[in-house]
């Protein structure tokens, strides 16, 4: 309620300033040549009008209705006391003094239209604590969208210049191998191409080959053949294993210790597991002793 009456504040002072002017400049300008009294209630009579027909307007207004007789004549009225303070104006000397003034009714009868205006369009309290949830919530949601924006374009930059210092030191090493490699590569076929080297060479192969070219090849790089596996030894049998450790325990004196016994035993090329070995020299021994 208060906020209604601070809105239509403006509208009821421009009202209250435009009709006492009006009633002020009727009574001026009649009563010269009538009796003043009847000035005065000229000029209640166009004011009374005025203010009747914004009553029936405003309590329309408050009905949700509206009825263009009324605002015609309302209209009507505060034109009627806007020619009043023209025909005024212009019968004095300070023609442009009053002529500043004389537009007050109309304006505001303006104030009321546009207060009119914003009560059709008002809302309650409820509907802008809503609208005031709904904007803040819009607001909310934009900040985290433009921190995980923010957020995610750090890390990828944080990874972009990881990846690319990465790749950069990979780069700096192997441009150092390259060089490197193409130092020494260099330093061998200088070497290679040396008449020290070739002398070096002709000392060597003359005593082992008279009359053979010395010729130092560099190392081709490319594909190599593997070399065949050997072939795996047959596995012993219980009776070949007890043999074979009967007689390297038996053949030294004093007899061997196992770990000697084993040794002789790889040395001379037999395979067996641990376990087995292990199994029969105890076997042996129990038997001897």
């Amino acid at each position: 309620m208060s906020k209604r009456v601070a809105t239509a504040a403006p509208a009821v002072a421009m009202t209250v300033v435009s009709m006492v002017l009006t009633l002020a400049v009727v009574v001026m300008w009649l009563g010269g040549s009538m009796p003043w009294q009847i000035a005065l209630v000229v000029g209640l009579g166009l004011d009374g009008g005025w203010l009747a027909t914004l009553a029936y307007e405003r309590r329309l207004a408050a009905q949700g209705d509206h009825s263009t007789a009324v605002t015609t004549v309302g209209w009507a009225f505060g034109l009627a006391a806007t020619g009043v303070l023209v025909a005024h104006a212009l019968t004095e000397d300070a023609t442009g003094a009053w002529l500043a003034v004389s537009w007050l009714p109309l304006g505001a009868k303006a104030l009321w239209l546009v207060h009119g205006m914003w009560e059709r369009t008002a809302l309650t309290p409820v509907a802008l604590d809503a609208i005031r949830g709904i904007q803040q919530e819009a607001r909310d949601e934009a900040a985290v969208a433009r921190a995980q924006l923010r957020a995610q374009a750090g890390t990828e930059e944080t990874r972009l210049t990881a990846v690319t210092e990465a790749g950069a030191r990979v780069a700096r090493v192997q441009a150092k191998t390259a060089e490197r490699l193409s130092g020494a590569w260099s330093t061998l076929e200088a070497a290679r191409q040396g008449e020290g080297t070739a002398r070096a060479l002709t000392c060597v192969t003359d005593r082992v080959a008279p009359g053979a070219q010395p010729r130092w090849e560099l190392p081709v790089w490319g594909p190599y053949e593997p070399v065949p596996a050997l072939d795996a030894a047959p596995a012993l049998s219980e009776g070949e294993l007890d043999r074979i450790v009967t007689e390297l325990h038996t053949g030294e004196t004093p007899p061997l210790s196992y770990r000697e016994l084993s040794l002789r035993f790889r040395a001379a090329g037999h395979s067996a597991s641990e376990t087995r070995l292990r199994a029969a020299w105890r076997r042996i021994t129990a038997t001897a002793s």
